[in-house]
């Protein structure tokens, strides 16, 4: 399985720009750390075929949040969880509305 850990530098928010390039590195690190050190056993899991892809970001009180961006069964999506929890990530909840217009 190939792992996958991005850092999505664009927030909802705009720091000064001088912490926004520590926290960009900081940033930077940590999706370096999860993606080669504490997900690196999910590379021996599934087929080599298969990929999860994580992303990082900064809410707006300054917490990492992640998520994962691809369908993963869910033992990886449990795995994945547990390794940011034991980081102090949080999950990144987001707002999603389907409209769907029928036959109109």
């Amino acid at each position: 399985m190939t792992v996958t850990v991005l850092p999505i530098y664009e927030t909802d928010f705009r720091p000064e720009a001088s912490l926004a390039k520590v926290m960009n590195e900081r940033l930077r690190k940590l999706a370096e750390e999860l993606q080669n050190e504490h997900l690196r056993a999910l590379t021996m899991a599934g087929e080599p075929a298969d990929d999860v892809v994580v992303y990082l970001s900064y809410n707006p009180k300054y917490t990492v949040r992640w998520r994962i961006v691809n369908d993963v069964p869910a033992q990886v999506d449990e795995y994945v969880s547990m390794k940011c929890a034991k980081m102090g990530f949080i999950k990144w909840k987001t707002v999603v509305v389907n409209i769907f217009k029928g036959n109109e």
